[in-house]
């Protein structure tokens, strides 16, 4: 394994570690950074079959990040944007509106790349529209899953949510993802295509 790996699994454990010790509740935090846990406990697994290219492996750590610090001070009290909304005179919190882009950028480079590299379809002028529909259910999924952890906990749930008493968060969340995902595929697809070939030629070396 690359020593890359090594220092994104090291940056990963480090990350981790700052992001439980003091977090503003510990079932709050365990659900936010299970999903990193989880995540990451796949990726180990499944690397032996199925390698990603760099960039996208890096682009998972910086999505896992902005997770963890959202799960260390709660997605509505991240202290920059804090301070952005008292200098720019917002109504609320927006740093979740971050995790949600990046909630659509990250799995859009993710499908992207599996769908091109296990050669899911044929047409290739279809993948655009499948990575957009497939970030815009991985949005609504987890916001499924905000419903029922929300239900469940109802002490906990104003924290989880984060809605910050704005009634259309669900959709606005959705729609940063969309946005998310659109702008990975506009601004990035280049630059992944030229990481899967180089990857491409590099196993085909092997």
């Amino acid at each position: 394994m690359k020593i890359k790996y090594w220092v994104y699994l090291a940056i990963f454990l480090v990350a981790t570690i700052w992001s439980g010790i003091g977090a503003y509740e510990a079932g709050l935090w365990f659900l936010e950074a299970g999903m990193c846990l989880v995540g990451v406990a796949i990726l180990i697994a499944t690397f032996k079959r199925f390698k990603f290219t760099d960039m996208t492996y890096f682009f998972i750590l910086v999505h896992i990040l902005i997770l963890l610090v959202g799960a260390h001070y709660s997605y509505a009290r991240v202290p920059l944007f804090d301070w952005i909304r008292e200098v720019f005179d917002q109504s609320r919190n927006n740093y979740d509106k971050v995790g949600h882009f990046a909630q659509g950028f990250i799995p859009a480079m993710i499908a992207r790349e599996l769908l091109i590299r296990l050669e899911v379809i044929r047409k290739k002028s279809w993948i655009p529209f499948l990575v957009i529909c497939i970030c815009l259910a991985i949005s609504a999924f987890y916001e499924l899953i905000e419903w029922w952890v929300a239900v469940l906990s109802k002490d906990g749930a104003e924290d989880f949510l984060g809605m910050q008493g704005y009634e259309w968060d669900t959709q606005s969340d959705m729609f940063f993802a969309m946005i998310g995902a659109i702008c990975m595929l506009l601004f990035f697809s280049g630059w992944q295509n030229k990481q899967i070939q180089k990857l491409d030629s590099i196993e085909s070396d092997k």
